[in-house]
């Protein structure tokens, strides 16, 4: 019996067989890539930072949705769905939105996040779209790199404002307040100070659009430090639609300033507003204290104050020393209706309910650092606030908050993978922790409730041990790894003990690839256990720097910010020799990269010898090869230093001598990964600020992978062994997956060929899968890929004719597929039935007929009794064998 399905070239990865080519050149690599497409986890945990939040304020139900690097997202059904509407475009980290309250179709945004932390993306300037996000075009203002505020006049559409912060990590002029009146087709710097100093914030007067407000704030990131504040921040005013402006000091403070926010009382607009960062002197001030809120914990929160006007900002006066974390936050609000209610977002959100006299922390259930805020004009008791796990609405003025969790804007540092069928993957996300994610689920897809919480804090790297899928190793920020174990529910922490110890934010760990129950993690010296952590032993010197000048952070500016973020002179990337165990290279963050043969017994800096690398760039990877002992990879990162470029090479003598690898890549997009491929030592993958890369020779040319695809950060890149998935950890847009097991059957020797089929990911069967869901639409679900796999198929030449057949062993039960015929990688989809039935556990025939030719090769089907309690303890087979071994 047969099933006959016409499909047009559908899906995924392919490769075997194949025949002498005739004399024609390879389809290019984007041909080869074209039908690839990616599957996004989405948000199935915690969801990423939320910079801007714009309303349209007659319909609130359609708002817009501002992350710090994922791009834009619209709702239309007050945050039931969103909708991506802004992630192809050249940058997308985002600081400002603003919509149109003539026309909601009618959006601008400022690129390149405002908070100025240390993973901060940046952006080339403002866009605009008037036809709701299906089309936009760069407005100009590329040089600015982060907008802080764009503000529209409500008055006449053509005339917009945009505060621009400039360079975080180096000057240029191209900072302060920008105008256009001819809807961006022009612009005029109408508010300036020095190449150091920008805007972080301009908005106007709610019934007088020619009265403007304007903070102008100096900030500065390097690699080891952070400074906010300067002679030239301040508040300022115009009366004359920004052709004149004034700085306002009349009761603010007479000492440095830093960071200003500051609001209207939409009512009352002479009513205002500010939190003021600035130097306190105690001395000059200890008999002139407002309330300070000593109780729950707001004591910490002084840098600088809250103040008030009620002259339409001409003179202030200081109600509170509250101000938490100014650099990060800075966004007051009071209530339109009730200038007794006032908030002031910070890690948590601080309410006043007496005019700012005392204020408390609200007792909320909404993750922490509140960003954007947003209160409807005409309903006070609705709230919009996005956080670093994404946007919270409440009904009832903030007694009460619901998420609204369809955002996928994760920023992923790090990613791993375990073993199990269907495997988990696991990472760790800036401000969100480690989580682990199954990739299949017998409801249909992968949701939230899914995942595992393994971590707390920032998360950073995690490992899987390879042989035992119940010990996962995470880690936050500043060395914190710990162990645990999943089956019993125990964790333990592992860091390593002693003085002098240096630990990157992010610090590196990698399980040695010879024993799982060795381990390397990388401090300013790199240390090594044989015990899965639980003792640990030097095995270098110090392999930085060790610069002093460059390890006392938090000193500078106005405010002091000891995070640990700047800790320096540290390793941040690790690998060991596949093939020859003790053969460890590791790369630190001031630029050296160093190599040991012999476990550590002696080591030698390479990273002298890498050609055209400025001095102290930062090594984001080093990736010894699988394929020879002594071919290493490397790639760096200069943009700590005011560098954009992209730097990647690659060494075959241990790191001797080095070939630098950039034919392809754009002047400016910053690398931060390089793997190999898992079968194919001609393929490479590149991760970038703004994109993922594929080479096919082995780093001559690289192209960039389009499909469905964003424009977005790639932090990690991991291959799993068993199912060819490359699993893609970015920074703005969570988790993706992508078949690449034709890619990883596609090297220099098979490209020679006419036609290739590829031998197909194998099939899971998932037992009885329920596809019914009852959450409603608000959550968010990643379809599954199970079961079923895609039949990849390479031609050399466009053909006439491609059929596929899938059969079982005796032949006679069978599906055939109409395939492409394009040149270049073709796809066909197999959903693991024939005759419209799920097939059993066993070996399928597939069959390949191009223009009269069969090529043949085989795809398996894998039974799994279930993925609900018995995967998750390890029962990968359903038979009561967990199957664990060291």
């Amino acid at each position: 019996m047969k099933t006959s399905l016409a499909l047009a070239a559908l899906f995924i990865p392919l490769v075997t067989v194949a025949q002498t080519p005739p004399q024609t050149s390879n389809p290019s690599v984007a041909d080869i890539l074209a039908p690839l497409e990616a599957r996004s986890l989405g948000p199935v945990n915690m969801g990423g930072r939320v910079v801007a939040i714009s309303v349209y304020e007659k319909d609130p139900r359609i708002f817009f949705v501002a992350s710090a690097s994922g791009g834009l997202f619209r709702t239309e059904n007050g945050g039931t769905t969103f909708k991506p509407i802004f992630q192809s475009e050249s940058s997308v980290s985002l600081g400002a939105v603003s919509v149109s309250q003539t026309d909601p179709n009618v959006i601008w945004v400022g690129t390149g996040e405002y908070t100025s932390r240390n993973s901060v993306a940046w952006g080339d300037g403002v866009y605009k779209t008037t036809d709701g996000g299906k089309t936009w075009a760069n407005m100009g203002l590329k040089e600015t790199m982060h907008i802080g505020k764009i503000a529209l006049d409500p008055h006449d559409p053509n005339t917009v404002y945009v505060a621009a912060l400039g360079r975080l990590w180096g000057p240029n002029p191209e900072r302060g307040v920008y105008k256009t009146t001819d809807g961006g087709k022009t612009w005029q710097q109408v508010l300036s100070s020095d190449a150091n100093t920008g805007a972080i914030d301009v908005q106007l007067d709610p019934r007088n659009p020619k009265v403007l407000f304007a903070s102008m704030w100096e900030r500065r990131r390097w690699a080891y430090d952070f400074s906010t504040g300067g002679v030239n921040c301040g508040l300022f005013k115009s009366t004359d639609s920004g052709k004149h402006w004034r700085r306002i000091s009349r009761g603010l403070p007479s000492t440095l300033l830093g960071r200003i926010g500051f609001t209207f009382y939409d009512s009352d607009p002479k009513v205002m507003m500010a939190t003021v960062e600035y130097k306190i002197d105690a001395d000059a001030e200890k008999n002139d204290k407002p309330h300070r809120p000593s109780d729950n914990g707001i004591v910490k929160q002084y840098a600088g104050g809250t103040f008030w006007s009620t002259d339409g900002g001409e003179s202030w006066k200081r109600i509170s020393y509250l101000n938490p974390r100014p650099w990060y936050f800075s966004t007051p609000r009071i209530d339109p209706v009730d200038t007794k209610r006032l908030y002031v977002p910070g890690d948590s959100l601080f309410l006043s309910d007496d005019g700012g006299k005392t204020f408390d922390t609200a007792d909320v259930k909404v993750h922490p650092d509140f960003h954007a805020f947003w209160i409807e004009p005409r309903d006070h008791n609705h709230l919009l606030v996005g956080t670093d796990g994404g946007v919270f609405e409440s009904r009832d003025k903030g007694a009460t908050w619901a998420m609204l969790n369809g955002l996928p804007i994760g920023q992923f540092y790090a990613v791993a993978f375990d073993y199990r069928k269907p495997y988990w993957i696991y990472g760790g996300l800036q401000d969100n922790g480690c989580w682990g994610i199954p990739t299949q689920t017998t409801k249909g897809g992968v949701a939230f409730y899914d995942s595992l919480s393994v971590g707390g804090g920032d998360g950073f790297y995690c490992q899987a041990d390879p042989n035992d899928w119940s010990t996962i190793y995470t880690e936050s920020q500043g060395g914190a790894i710990s162990r645990f174990d999943l089956e019993k529910g125990g964790q333990r922490g592992i860091r390593p003990r002693g003085q002098g110890n240096r630990f990157n934010w992010s610090t590196p760990f990698i399980i040695s690839p010879h024993n799982s129950r060795t381990l390397y993690l990388g401090g300013n010296r790199l240390f090594k256990t044989i015990n899965r952590g639980d003792a640990w032993k030097p095995i270098s010197p110090d392999l930085t720097t060790n610069d002093p000048g460059k390890q006392n952070a938090g000193k500078l500016g106005v405010t002091s910010d000891r995070s640990g973020a700047e800790m320096h002179c540290t390793i941040v990337t690790i690998s060991e020799s596949p093939t020859k165990p003790g053969l460890i290279y590791v790369g630190t963050d001031d630029g050296l990269v160093q190599v040991t043969q012999d476990d550590g017994a002696t080591w030698t800096e390479i990273g002298k010898n890498v050609p055209d690398l400025p001095r102290n760039t930062w090594c984001s990877r080093v990736t010894a090869s699988k394929y020879e002992e002594g071919r290493v990879y490397a790639t760096f990162d200069g943009h700590r230093g005011n560098d954009f470029k992209p730097y990647v090479y690659v060494s075959e003598d241990f790191g001797k001598t080095w070939t630098k690898l950039n034919n392809g890549l754009p002047d400016e997009d910053n690398v931060y990964v390089i793997t190999e491929g898992e079968k194919n030592s001609d393929l490479l993958y590149l991760g970038s600020e703004k994109s993922l890369r594929f080479s096919l020779d082995r780093g001559k040319t690289w192209t960039k992978f389009k499909g469905n695809f964003p424009t977005v950060a790639v932090h990690d890149l991991k291959v799993h062994p068993r199912e060819l998935d490359l699993i893609i950890g970015t920074h703005g847009r969570g988790l993706w997956t992508l078949d690449v097991s034709g890619l990883e059957q596609l090297d220099k020797d098979a490209l020679s060929k006419d036609v290739v089929l590829a031998k197909p990911q194998n099939v899971l069967m998932l037992g009885r899968v329920s596809r019914a869901a009852w959450e409603g639409d608000r959550l968010f679900m990643a379809s599954n890929t199970q079961p079923g796999t895609r039949v990849q198929y390479y031609l050399r030449k466009a053909a006439k004719s491609a059929t596929v057949r899938i059969s079982d062993a005796s032949g006679n039960n069978y599906t055939d597929y109409t395939g492409g015929t394009n040149a270049g990688l073709n796809l066909v989809e197999w959903s693991g039935r024939i005759e419209g039935r799920l097939v059993d556990p066993g070996d399928y025939r597939v069959v390949l007929t191009v223009d009269g030719k069969e090529y043949a090769t085989s795809v398996h089907v894998d039974g799994v009794a279930s993925v609900t309690e018995p995967a998750r303890r390890g029962d990968e087979d359903g038979d009561g064998d967990r199957g664990r071994k060291r």
